[in-house]
């Protein structure tokens, strides 16, 4: 079964591009979601069958494949991949639905859309850790394309920008993965086969620096988000929803899955500068998006910001802070999906980003009220307001931080603060206030463009107010994951060992 998540989308992806006769955008964008709904609901029937007391991987599929290179189709998901394969299922058919219908070279952009899915989705679920670095390296060409050629003015610089980050990103990834696997002297890549094998201190540090800087990029963490931003402004609504909703917690899953699974001493033994560097991110990701005058900049900065509570909570390695980790990349998936589907209305109404053009808009004659009221839930969510999934997430990661690093976690509650005042000087400045002249006559919001919004907007209620439904699939895997954990003193005692 889950072999069908990762093909149905390849397979759809070639009928598009083979399909019999013309096929306009209408009837394409159709059949994609038709495609995209298949997923979804593969996933909503492994969830009745997914047990969360289980700590094995479940659902497992194996096939060897190169063995004389140690690759094996090997698949399988648990408590920490469920979760996202589900939200990358959601967000995949909301950003086909939310494409235009008259958008141009319809066949190819659903196709790169589908091989995107299928990339994301093998990432997720892939046992095998260069197995998992082939479906990381696949999503790449896709979303190259997609902003390249359906983006802004600037495209083509903020395509290659993103190409050559992610490329770099996935050199440095493979450099940590066949330095483990031959230093090891294993001749098999397989995730638990790798985690049975334990490598002394400065050999796990001299591994994990190459592994940290490639996630790094992709998450991504000061300095080396600068991608993120151009990307984003020039990407369409859609696509932005996959990058921030899905695509960048490609780097998170990895912190847990390889940083903690993997490398497990080093990682306590630089669990404090990576600490320091997520409150870096934090209040650096927070006090840029202050001073933007771009909505949807405002929104990709939050992003960085917020990727810097799932570094905290990874690097107090907690198991309420893991459980956090895992509970922050859904809730944050679904909440920067609704800021930008939302930024994209305003936009697509408007015509305008610009929070010093726009006025008024929750004006209820003339503006848009329901997508400002909407645009006001996803900010209360993101902002931590309890009742959402947001505070939820949030409360968490502070919680099981704190005991471990009071100091960080104390900078990251600041960022937090700060949250609230980049997202009230942008709802105040573009919904509130007097409308603009320029604005008088805006063109209706359909009910059809707004269902999206409203099913990010449930899920983030629903999850706000009952949280156990996500945290009780990755509990025991999140045990399983920190079982191996030692104690600071311990990996202290063996590093001074090894010096000698």
């Amino acid at each position: 079964m889950l072999s069908a998540l990762i093909w149905i989308p390849l397979v759809g992806a070639i009928l598009i591009a083979v399909w019999p006769g013309k096929l306009n955008s209408v009837h394409c964008r159709l059949l994609a979601i038709v495609i995209a709904s298949i997923p979804l609901l593969i996933n909503i029937i492994l969830s009745f069958n997914f047990d969360p007391n289980n700590p094995n991987i479940q659902f497992t599929e194996y096939l060897p494949w190169i063995t004389k290179i140690g690759l094996n189709y090997y698949l399988g998901i648990d408590g920490l991949s469920f979760p996202l394969i589900f939200l990358n299922s959601l967000l995949t058919l909301i950003s086909i639905y939310t494409s235009s219908q008259t958008i141009k070279r319809s066949r190819f952009y659903y196709v790169l859309i589908l091989i995107l899915n299928s990339g994301v989705m093998g990432a997720f679920i892939a046992q095998n850790i260069l197995l998992f670095f082939l479906f990381f390296e696949l999503e790449i060409i896709p979303l190259y394309f997609l902003i390249g050629i359906w983006g802004g003015t600037k495209r083509g610089y903020a395509s290659m920008k993103f190409l050559l980050s992610t490329t770099v990103s996935g050199i440095l990834i493979l450099t940590s993965f066949l330095g483990l696997a031959w230093l090891s002297e294993l001749s098999n890549f397989d995730y638990e086969v790798l985690r049975t094998h334990t490598l002394p201190l400065s050999t796990q540090l001299i591994l994990l620096a190459p592994l940290m800087l490639g996630l790094g990029i992709k998450i991504p963490i000061f300095p080396f988000h600068t991608w993120l931003p151009d990307a984003h402004v020039e990407a369409s609504t859609p696509i932005s929803v996959l990058l921030a909703g899905i695509l960048l917690k490609l780097g998170t899953y990895g912190l847990l899955r390889f940083g903690i699974g993997l490398f497990v001493d080093a990682w306590v033994f630089i669990a404090p500068w990576l600490a320091t560097l997520a409150a870096i991110n934090v209040l650096y990701g927070a006090s840029c998006a202050i001073i933007q005058k771009d909505m949807k900049k405002v929104v990709a900065y939050s992003s960085i910001a917020h990727m810097g509570y799932i570094l905290l909570a990874a690097a107090a390695a907690t198991h309420l802070s893991v459980t956090a980790a895992t509970f922050q990349m859904v809730s944050h998936g679904l909440i920067s999906a609704l800021l930008f589907l939302l930024v994209g209305i305003v936009y697509k109404k408007t015509g305008s980003r610009d929070v010093d053009f726009l006025q008024g808009l929750l004006n209820p004659q003339r503006g848009l009220p329901i997508t400002g009221s909407l645009m006001i839930l996803g900010v209360m969510a993101s902002i931590g307001i309890p009742g959402m999934a947001g505070f939820i997430a949030e409360f968490l990661v502070f919680r099981g931080s704190f005991p471990i690093f009071p100091i960080q976690t104390l900078l990251c509650l600041v960022g937090n603060g700060l949250t609230a005042v980049y997202f009230s000087l942008m709802i105040n400045r573009v919904f509130f206030g007097r409308l603009s002249p320029e604005l008088a006559q805006l063109p209706r919001v359909l009910w059809s463009e707004r269902i999206p919004a409203f099913v990010l907007s449930f899920c983030i209620v629903v999850l706000g107010f009952q949280p156990s439904w996500m945290v009780r699939w990755n509990e025991t895997q999140v045990g399983i994951l920190l079982t191996r954990k030692p104690d600071i003193t311990v990996v202290m005692q063996q590093w001074r060992t090894e010096k000698r």
